[in-house]
């Protein structure tokens, strides 16, 4: 029997690099604009904003990804006092406010696979190698984690979408060998071509760090 059970997703949780490299799970902080409105969870998907700040990636079939949200500080606007959160709460005002991230391209991370919303399901290891859209799901207030996850209902090799599936996790794997998690990683950034005269090659998607244009 498998164990433990997956009962529903929990976000992006960093694990691995890619090739074995040594991973000693570092972070960058990365600064939150005061009063952005929006919740960032833990494990949530986000990425680099014009001004310099981080955002929540709220991209399903595409995705400019920064990296993996763990948490963040502030001074807290009631209290005046320094703040470590799980969450970063839709609003707050706080001009020190900054982001802990997992900004590595290499990363690796482990996410449970659904067949829509929350509702986690198996799948076989020929998801394995192919590309993945994520699921936006609204993290918890309460935990402070996130709730995202990826649709293994529509595995495909679609150059836009933001995952690339590398192994699934035996760990929860179901009798008939499924998986219902699975180690992942950002897809690469690509190339769209609008012909004209002249022909326009445009990068999009993929790290932020790997794309040639930046933000």
């Amino acid at each position: 029997m498998a164990y433990p059970t997956v009962s529903a997703p929990y976000g992006l949780k960093p694990v691995n690099l890619i090739g074995g490299q040594v991973y000693a799970g570092s972070t960058r902080l990365l600064k939150i604009a005061s009063g952005y409105a929006a919740n960032i969870f833990y494990g949530d998907v986000v990425k680099l904003v014009s001004t310099g700040t981080v955002e929540k990636d709220t991209g399903t079939t595409t995705g400019t990804p920064v990296g993996v949200f763990l948490g963040c500080t502030y001074t807290d606007p009631s209290s005046k006092q320094p703040r470590w959160s799980q969450y970063w709460p839709t609003g707050t005002v706080a001009s020190d406010a900054q982001a802990y991230v997992v900004d590595d391209p290499d990363i690796l991370f482990k996410v449970a696979a659904v067949s829509s919303g929350t509702t986690v399901a198996f799948y076989a290891q020929t998801v394995i190698g192919l590309n993945v859209s994520l699921v936006q799901n609204s993290g918890s207030t309460t935990t402070g984690d996130s709730a995202v996850a990826i649709d293994g209902s529509a595995v495909a090799t679609t150059v836009s979408l933001p995952i690339r599936i590398i192994a699934g996790v035996p760990d929860t794997a179901n009798a008939s060998g499924e998986f219902c998690e699975f180690i992942c990683k950002w897809n690469m950034p690509y190339i769209t071509l609008a012909e004209g005269a002249p022909n326009v090659v445009t990068w999009a998607g993929g790290h932020q760090y790997l794309n040639p244009l930046g933000v």
